[in-house]
């Protein structure tokens, strides 16, 4: 995260005596860190010491997904033709993995006391539907539809929809954490003036009273593909302050300020957070090219170190025809693709595009799971035959 954040108690000096009210028992502080001691962290101050934990067992795991003998080709598939009732852990359905990232939807139908912690990945989760709070040790944030809600990998939270008759999650995991793209930063860190998004847009937690309470509260751990429930005997939301860069935040995709050019400007323009691994990039509405010549209607092409993934939000889809909310197409490195047949020429001389949608480009391929293969429109691999 690109600023400093200081909210409720915290001593004038890190790693140092800091009292409770009594004068005699100490706060537990916590450093939370990244790349080992050398990157971004914060310092977290606890009622009671974070390692305590009462039991420890794993969970059986569901059957797999995994579809092994899944064709390279083309897919186009319907993630509302998937959903799983539960909470915002167990609705969850993976469609899309690879060692360093796994592509997920939740429809959450009910809440939970349990908390969740992803041991080994960061998360994105895109409020495609509903609003509400995600409760963390660093307080409370308020989340409303189309929030990116990023999660850093280890943090303990819940999450807390309004109404669960219109909740939906689109998640993204990473091995490796969600940067702001390096040439949006000035040398001090701070976002240029010619970002697509300042700091003023981006939402962070409003510290909570701590909650000093003893008896079983159960963590669930999620470690790649296998779950541990912890038993720990007090609430994981006993902090009274906390410093630092690393926490959860917010930013609504309806704040990113697109780019435009005279010709047609490539994806990464769009850029909107990058791991190492992977890029994420949104498309939003915005005024098309300005050469008199223009075809707004991106080229056709072959992109031979990335496969393409797009998860489509709302609006009109320049390129491509039977999309609908919450589709997500998936063209693979190596073959060609882009707009289906007719649609460059119906874009020619169009002024502005009404979409949204959020694009993943991997640097690895990805395996599509069962779901795809449950969900998948068919006949979108010869949906370029005229």
């Amino acid at each position: 995260m690109p600023f400093y954040v200081r909210v409720g108690k915290v001593p004038p000096k890190r790693h140092t005596t800091f009292y409770k009210d009594d004068g005699k028992s100490l706060y537990r502080e916590e450093l939370f860190s990244t790349k080992g001691f050398s990157g971004i962290y914060s310092n977290k101050y606890h009622l009671d010491m974070p390692p305590q934990v009462e039991k420890i067992s794993q969970i059986k795991n569901a059957k797999s997904s995994d579809w092994p003998d899944a064709p390279l080709q083309y897919y186009h598939f319907f993630t509302d033709d998937k959903k799983t009732g539960g909470n915002f852990i167990s609705s969850r359905n993976e469609f899309l993995k690879n060692d360093n990232c796994i592509v997920s939807t939740a429809n959450p139908t009910e809440d939970t006391d349990i908390f969740f912690r992803n041991s080994y990945a960061h998360e994105i989760l895109f409020v495609h539907q509903g609003t509400g709070e995600l409760l963390s040790e660093y307080g409370r944030l308020q989340f409303q539809e189309w929030d990116y809600i990023v999660v850093p990998k280890g943090t303990t939270y819940q999450v807390k929809f309004k109404n669960y008759k219109k909740a939906k999650l689109f998640i993204i995991e990473s091995s490796t954490p969600f940067d702001i793209p390096k040439h949006f930063r000035n040398e001090y860190g701070q976002l240029t003036e010619d970002a697509p998004y300042y700091e003023r847009d981006f939402k962070v937690p409003e510290l909570m009273d701590p909650i000093d309470q003893k008896g079983k509260f159960e963590i669930l751990l999620k470690v790649r593909n296998k779950f541990f429930r912890y038993l720990v005997p007090h609430h994981p939301f006993d902090v009274v302050g906390w410093d630092g860069f690393l926490y959860p935040y917010t930013f609504n995709i309806k704040e990113y300020a697109p780019k435009v050019g005279k010709i047609h400007l490539p994806p990464p323009i769009h850029l909107v957070f990058t791991t190492q691994h992977f890029v994420i990039c949104n498309f939003v509405p915005r005024l098309f090219d300005f050469h008199p010549d223009s075809i707004p209607a991106p080229y056709y092409h072959s992109n031979v170190d990335s496969d393409e993934v797009l998860y489509y939000v709302h609006g009109n889809f320049v390129s491509r025809k039977g999309i609908k909310k919450g589709s997500i197409t998936l063209h693979p490195m190596g073959i060609p693709h882009g707009p289906q047949p007719g649609k460059t020429e119906a874009s020619i001389g169009k002024k502005e595009t009404d979409e949204y949608a959020i694009m993943i480009d991997t640097f690895q391929p990805l395996h599509p799971t069962k779901n795809v293969k449950e969900t998948m429109a068919e006949g979108y691999s010869k949906s370029w035959l005229e």
